[in-house]
């Protein structure tokens, strides 16, 4: 099987950062240049395996082989593209890496036996780079790049071709290294526990396990944040002449946002599946939503939905993920979680709004939690859920998600906050109050 360690890159000078952007964004010109030439022709109804020698052309920056690693990765990208096709997808051809004048996605490839990563206490990376790089940066004919790295590998294996990004968002440089590791050694779950998930906007994720955890990730800060961005954008669009469409900077916003949102999501499933599994959770229910996430009358709603939380590609990276730890994820229904008492079982009579969540029994809790312990229920059982223990709120500080001692608030949704649940009795979305 297939897995991937991680690792940031620390340039040692100012002079090794210029080299390595160089190399990122001769790899990313490269890849536009080529992709240029075969979407021409695949519009214009031709090969788009006939193409220039494009590795010639960049072998003085990227050298020869790091040249093809790019062109192949380009070719892998189209097989997968007419692959999707034949199986009746609707997708578009691949894309580019951004362009010269508004900033490209400096991203590189290398191939597996060209370089070294060695990890101890002063982990470093060896790459190959161009003559002509050599030459301006001085560095010996047959020297290499060499760069620090921070990180320890979760994976031993044999190394694969490595991936060299620069995250803007975050102003780093990372590195991929994908490992093949032996299916023997796969990653099992310490027990045979569940948990449940209640995916939101307001609470992204609220997750309560049949050890009695329950875990609350906040996302109004996230979303707010997201918001100002998509106000700007088209604060700026507002502005342009009719004749154009975007800019610069409006692209550069777009970009940003979508970064800066994957990030979020990608660290919150790394936390939560990394604390399910020292819960000993061998599966996890998650509420299928996929056929409520139609248009809603509400826009805010719509931006939360399909554009901030963007649903699919959460699950996409919470099965892979849990996949390392050998945890199951089963998407099914959530039909009436939220509008059922935990307490009593009453559906009718029950209200929700915003956080808050009572019935006519008394009860009165946290929507989403009360929602997901509903859930776990429903798929696991009553009798197996022990008892709740004080929820663990969850708040992003722009790099992690971090803990904190305080309860997940509740509270009414303000005049301003259109309600955002998406739970839904016979498969319909919910707008009223009460649902």
């Amino acid at each position: 099987m297939r897995r991937t360690n991680t690792f940031a890159v620390r340039p040692r000078s100012k002079a090794n950062e210029r080299l390595l952007r160089e190399l990122l964004d001769a790899s990313a010109s490269l890849w536009n240049a080529l992709n240029y030439e075969r979407r021409q022709n695949f519009f214009a109804g031709e090969s788009v395996w006939d193409t220039a020698d494009y590795r010639k052309q960049y072998v003085g920056v990227l050298g020869s082989a790091t040249a093809q690693q790019v062109i192949r990765k380009n070719s892998e990208a189209w097989r997968s593209f007419f692959a999707a096709r034949e199986n009746g997808e609707d997708t578009a051809p691949p894309g580019y890496w951004g362009n010269e004048e508004e900033g490209r996605e400096l991203r590189t490839y290398i191939r597996n036996d060209l370089y070294t990563l060695e990890i101890g206490e002063r982990s470093r990376l060896e790459i190959p780079v161009g003559q002509d790089l050599k030459a301006e940066y001085g560095l010996g004919y047959h020297e290499r790049q060499r760069l620090e790295v921070a990180g320890n590998p979760k994976w031993d294996g044999e190394q694969g071709r490595l991936e060299l990004s620069y995250d803007e968002v975050d102003d780093t440089f990372r590195t991929f290294q994908p490992v093949t590791v032996d299916d023997s050694r796969r990653d099992s779950p310490r027990a045979e526990e569940s948990a449940a998930l209640d995916v939101g906007a307001n609470t992204l994720v609220a997750c309560t396990t049949t050890t009695g955890q329950q875990y609350c990730y906040e996302g109004r800060d996230l979303f707010a944040r997201f918001r100002e961005t998509t106000e700007e954008i088209a604060r700026l669009q507002s502005k342009l002449p009719e004749d154009r469409y975007s800019s610069r900077r409006i692209r550069r916003l777009y970009r940003t946002r979508t970064r800066r949102r994957d990030h979020a999501q990608d660290a919150l499933v790394r936390d939560l599946i990394e604390r399910l599994y020292d819960e000993g959770i061998a599966t996890v229910y998650v509420g299928d939503l996929r056929e409520v996430l139609s248009a809603h009358w509400s826009a805010e709603v719509n931006e939360k939905t399909h554009l901030f939380w963007a649903y699919r590609a959460f699950i996409d990276r919470l099965a892979t993920t849990a996949e390392e730890y050998g945890i199951t994820t089963e998407v099914t229904s959530e039909a009436y979680t939220t509008m059922e008492c935990p307490a009593c079982g009453e559906r009718n009579q029950t209200e929700r709004r915003g956080d808050v969540f009572r019935c006519p029994c008394g009860f009165e809790g946290h929507a989403d939690l009360g929602a997901s312990r509903t859930f776990l229920e429903q798929q696991a059982g009553e009798d197996v859920v022990r008892s709740m223990a004080r929820p663990v709120r969850l708040q992003w500080d722009n790099h992690e998600w971090r803990s904190t001692t305080d309860a997940p608030p509740i509270r009414w949704p303000n005049p301003n906050e259109e309600r955002t649940n998406q739970s839904t009795p016979e498969g319909k979305l919910a707008t009223g109050g009460t649902a």
